[in-house]
């Protein structure tokens, strides 16, 4: 018989609180026989030094415990924004999330963030504010903001007595002196808003029985109508039982079904020192053995499990046997990469990004004769990490890294000396820019020298929809170039694409192969290879490209005697600004500001206001900027432009010149 699994994501915004409710739930479980302390560095789920030293969260972490018959799985994730790729991945694997918000900072710029995307994916939520016993807390305006900035309906199952001081208390719902029978009670409201019986009985002024409301409230959550409230002190584990109550009650956790074909996700990947790779899964559908065969869709190959592991609290545990719904781990698999999809079955799985890197900096080693190995070890964070994207540029001696942040960028410079002992110096950030055809154009290319090669095509390239990505199409028959060839055109594109004429990724562009031919003695494997990228750089030059730069989404929230200054500073920094709205004596002003003038925005508006300015921001993608706005940078490497050249290179007949 199925066991019955419940995956619980712990978000929130840095310093909220959630890896302290990870430990409160993981002692009240009985996994833990002491609460672990985050200020102290005895955290359970934090494993890495660093995190240890720091006090925050730098990777997911996954910890179990069982609650009467249900076998929860705790994912406890940063919180730090530069982080957010590690929350990003554990998305995808939850059941519900637990979003915590501390009741003295209120609603914080991650925070709207990860309620934006956990609404938007349909991830069943319960709301936990947290440390209603610190000066300043404000439980109810807490409230008020869910409703008012969220749009959240929402379903407090806590009031507060007491509240900022050390002897605060909680009345839960089913308390009688919560007061459930008020005719205008809010949660009477909420429910109305989507429930007809309920809103019946409230018109004819009837007495609704909370156990009636209760059951109501739930089925709204399920149909993601209603988001349940809940409130404690999560260092002394105030409200933490009714947390988990509560988020079973609502949830109900899922009976998977270990009857159907095999199928899971890689959601995770790290490097142990004793067993290599980890290949971090989500059992999606049937059941697991060791020494079973899976297979790859991205390899398109079976491979034999011979280490199949799970986490237990500190330690790696081996296991024979994994069931739908679990996590589970996967060692001796060293091509497996984050995202894979295991098995057979055909999967959707959210892929699209939360933010994406728009910062890159060179990094180099203190010392020099150390670039090989640092280039080994960037290689395997990025393994760990896909958004790193680390390219080696050998003829300019540039190693490149995307990153999310500066605090991310402090992390691995501690990561490269503790687990590798190599002293690296990253240098100042730059800002990300992408490029995108201006016009429709053609690029042709003839490759038929010096023999045996041949390959002959005509590519168009079109400007594509903001966003849109790189969409390619052949309408070029297999008569005339064969189909194994068309292939390797196809697989050539997004490298192709890294560089554009501009020296950055190509985007939001169309391409066709609308002529061609190959050659019954003199093409080869490979040839449409070397051929595609002096065609599309070719459409490129005749195009000309238009720069890109990233852009963020901003609500600022200020007293409106700072509108004027606050207004210059964001006009002088090129943003777009929309009306400002006003309430009491607050204005709200949103907009969009590219990411290169809004480095030191935060602190300029925390001098202008004294640090009472609220400035949130998410990613709004890529908007066009003149070259004079954004930055051209030279081709790494050698430019497929330069046919004799590339050609040499590609056939082997010219090496790159190597520094150090």
């Amino acid at each position: 018989m199925s066991k019955r699994i419940l995956n619980i994501g712990i978000l929130a915004h840095v310093d909220a609180g959630k890896t302290t409710i990870t430990e409160q739930l993981l002692f009240l479980g009985g996994a833990v026989k002491q609460a672990g302390n985050v200020d102290k560095g005895s955290a359970t789920t934090d494993q890495l030094k660093i995190e240890k030293q720091r006090g925050i969260s730098v990777k997911a972490a996954t910890a179990s415990f069982k609650w009467n018959d249900v076998q929860i799985n705790l994912i406890d994730t940063p919180g730090h924004a530069d982080f957010i790729s590690e929350v990003e991945r554990t998305l995808q694997i939850l059941d519900c999330a637990i979003l915590v918000i501390s009741s003295a900072e209120g609603l914080q710029s991650h925070t709207y963030l990860l309620w934006n995307t956990l609404t938007r994916l349909k991830i069943p939520t319960l709301v936990f504010i947290n440390k209603i016993d610190r000066p300043g807390s404000q439980f109810y305006q807490v409230l008020d903001s869910l409703n008012k900035e969220f749009k959240a309906n929402i379903f407090p199952l806590s009031q507060i007595k007491n509240e900022a001081e050390k002897e605060v208390s909680i009345i839960d719902f089913k308390d009688d002196k919560f007061g459930t029978n008020a005719k205008f009670d809010s949660n009477t409201t909420s429910v109305s808003e989507f429930d007809e019986d309920i809103l019946g009985k409230f018109l004819n002024n009837e007495i609704i029985n909370s156990e009636l409301l209760y059951k109501k409230a739930i089925d709204g959550f399920h149909n993601f109508k209603l988001t349940p409230v809940l409130a404690g002190v999560a260092k002394t584990g105030m409200g933490i039982s009714n947390l988990l109550a509560q988020t079973i009650n609502f949830v109900k956790p899922i009976n998977y079904d270990a009857q159907k074909a095999v199928s899971a996700i890689v959601f995770g990947t790290e490097f142990h020192q004793k067993y290599g790779l980890l290949v971090h899964i989500k059992l999606l559908s049937g059941s697991l053995r060791n020494k079973a065969f899976i297979f790859n869709q991205r390899l398109n190959n079976d491979f034999k499990i011979t280490q199949l592991k799970q986490n237990d609290i500190n330690k790696i545990q081996d296991i024979d046997f994994l069931e739908a719904g679990d996590i589970g781990i996967l060692a001796g698999l060293p091509e497996f990469r984050i995202g894979d999809i295991l098995g057979k079955v055909e999967q959707k799985i959210y892929q699209s990004s939360i933010h994406d890197s728009v910062l890159s900096t060179k990094v180099n080693p203190v010392n020099n004769s150390e670039i090989a190995q640092l280039a080994a070890a960037l290689t395997e964070l990025t393994i760990e990490n896909p958004n790193l994207a680390f390219k080696w540029y050998k003829s300019e001696n540039e190693l490149l890294l995307k990153l999310s942040g500066p605090i991310q960028q402090e992390i691995i410079q501690e990561l490269l000396m503790e687990r590798y002992q190599i002293d690296a110096q990253f240098e100042n950030p730059t800002v990300i820019y992408k490029e995108t055809p201006k016009t429709k154009a053609e690029g042709f290319v003839r490759y038929w020298m010096p023999k045996p090669c041949w390959a002959i095509m005509k590519f168009e390239i079109i400007p594509g929809d903001r966003g849109s990505g790189v969409v390619y199409e052949s309408i070029v028959g297999v008569n005339e170039i064969h189909q194994k060839y068309q292939n390797e055109v196809a697989d050539t594109i997004l490298k192709t694409l890294e560089q554009g004429i501009k020296g950055w990724e190509v985007t939001d562009i169309v391409i066709r192969l609308i002529e061609g031919e190959d050659h019954p003695v003199h093409s080869r494997p490979g040839d449409f290879k070397i051929a595609t990228p002096m065609g599309i750089m070719n459409a490129l030059k005749n195009s000309d490209t238009q720069l890109l730069e990233p852009i963020l989404n901003f609500t600022i929230k200020a007293d409106e005697s700072l509108l004027g200054v606050i207004n210059s500073e964001l006009i002088q920094r090129r943003a777009k600004i929309h009306n400002p709205e006003f309430e009491e004596n607050q204005f709200t002003l949103k907009g969009q500001i590219p990411v290169s003038t809004s480095m030191d925005l935060s602190i300029n508006l925390n001098s202008l206001s004294s640090g009472k300015a609220k400035y949130l921001i998410n990613f709004g993608g890529y908007q066009a900027c003149s070259d004079d706005e954004g930055q051209i940078r030279p081709f790494k490497g050698i430019n497929p432009l330069d046919e004799s050249l590339w050609i040499l290179h590609s056939r082997g007949a010219y090496k790159e010149k190597k520094h150090g």
